[in-house]
């Protein structure tokens, strides 16, 4: 109302696409429409009426008198009300006008007593509008518009438009969904506060466009948790071991090392027993040259346990592996040799008699594609989608210390990474979500790409 008063505003009665053709192009200037120049009272009155419901959709729109002759085309009488018919989420019926964003934006940036309103660059060319709008309305406390370039990160898309076809196509499971870029995200998939603000410090900000590369926000994550997250023990696809000259019954506890960077962090007891898990692909019945963990007759050692040696192999009708059978070195306890003799290989494991089933979900990069702004011709970037990004383990076996875990602890799940306990956990049904892998395999398969 008071730009109308001012003379500065005006009720337009052309439609949407008189008023495209008024506007002019870069080569010529635009017109000014045969409304422009409307009474104030008549506009106050066309206004008011517009606001009480009187005119249809697109009948008359409230438009800034500035310069039709503009370089600028956000300078040329650009739109600041509309009429819309429409049923809002908040206000329902009450309104059936609407603000434009040019115009609500540095309206509202003053009234919450904005100082600085941090736009992407694409803005630039709108902030003459922004400070045209402060100027006329605002008498003090003015907020000012400064641009900077959004932030890009590779393999992933930072669009809300993108980000919401995803959501309403059900190519994730919402906005919190763990492969998603966005804070809730982040938060579900097990990042902190402060490997998000060492990520922003580290690649600083910047007046030109750039793509970040994400493995920088995942160095960051790593190396937060590595200094915060405890050490655990959990066997994603279980192989059951069993040490035939081990006692039956006889149940030990050893002395595990929760951080072997951090000697402060002192030790925690596991359950030692007869029969065990260790990882699947620990095992190798017929294994190649440089293959160093477990395979018939080769020995190996157990984490902070024994020496274990596989004498072996029992499998099923079909030839499916159903167990191994070994045998273990009492003198070795503690995971070293009285005699000094050596291996290449120190194994994971949890006693089956005392592990926590868990399900876990490895969470990896939502695309396969590092710059998805290139596509294939006649296709989106939904066609760089990765069909990995997913996969869900059921029957995981945990050492017992993770029973008691809270939704949102971080640990380290040695040798496979780091995980968070995702808000689907229930009692007796634990949910991990990978936040990240302990290295960067994409660095590898990039370089690899790359010839």
């Amino acid at each position: 109302m008071e730009l109308i008063t001012q003379g500065k505003a005006y009720v337009d009665s052309l439609n949407g696409d008189q008023i495209r053709a008024y506007r002019g192009t870069l080569t010529e200037a635009g017109k000014n429409s045969p409304y422009r120049d409307r009474p104030v009272a008549e506009n106050l009155d066309l206004f008011a009426r517009m606001r009480g419901g009187e005119f249809a959709d697109g009948a008359h729109v409230l438009r800034a008198k500035i310069d039709m002759a503009s370089p600028n085309f956000n300078l040329r009488d650009p739109t600041l009300y509309r009429i819309r018919h429409a049923a809002h989420h908040r206000t329902g019926d009450a309104w059936c006008i609407y603000p434009m964003y040019d115009f609500a934006h540095p309206l509202s940036d003053a009234l919450e007593r904005i100082t600085h309103s941090i736009c992407t660059l694409e803005f630039e060319d709108h902030r003459p509008l922004y400070d045209w709008l402060v100027g006329a309305l605002i008498d003090e406390d003015r907020p000012r518009q400064i641009e900077f370039a959004r932030l890009n990160l590779n393999y992933t898309v930072m669009s809300k438009r993108k980000l919401l076809q995803l959501v309403q196509q059900g190519v994730v499971s919402g906005w919190n969904d763990p492969r998603l870029p966005t804070i809730s995200g982040l938060r579900r998939r097990g990042y902190t506060p402060e490997s998000i603000r060492d990520f922003c410090a580290r690649i600083g900000v910047a007046k030109k466009e750039n793509v970040i590369d994400v493995a920088q926000l995942e160095h960051s994550i790593r190396e937060d948790l590595n200094r915060r997250a405890p050490r655990v023990m959990t066997v994603l696809r279980p192989l059951k071991v069993v040490l035939t000259n081990y006692p039956e019954g006889q149940v030990e506890e050893v002395d595990v090392i929760n951080n072997p960077e951090d000697a402060s962090a002192g030790t925690r007891k596991v359950p030692f027993s007869r029969v065990l898990y260790i990882e699947r692909d620990d095992f190798l019945e017929d294994p190649p040259k440089k293959f160093f963990r477990l395979s018939p007759g080769k020995e190996v050692r157990l984490r902070c346990a024994y020496f274990i040696t596989c004498t072996e192999v029992v499998k099923d009708g079909r030839g499916e592996i159903l167990e191994l059978r070994c045998t273990y070195d009492p003198s070795t306890r503690g995971g070293d040799s009285p005699d000094g003799r050596k291996v290449k290989a120190t194994l994971h494991w949890v006693s089956a008699a005392h592990a926590v089933p868990v399900e876990v979900r490895l969470y990896d990069r939502l695309f396969s594609a590092e710059d998805l702004e290139r596509v294939a011709e006649g296709k989106t970037f939904l066609y760089h989608l990765n069909p990995h990004s997913l996969d869900v383990i059921r029957d995981c076996q945990a050492e017992p210390s993770l029973a008691s875990a809270a939704v949102g602890a971080r640990v380290q799940f040695e040798r496979l990474g780091y995980f968070c306990v995702d808000t689907d956990s229930r009692p007796g049904r634990l949910v991990f979500n990978r936040t990240v892998s302990l290295r960067d395999a994409w660095a590898k398969i990039a370089r690899k790409e790359r010839g």
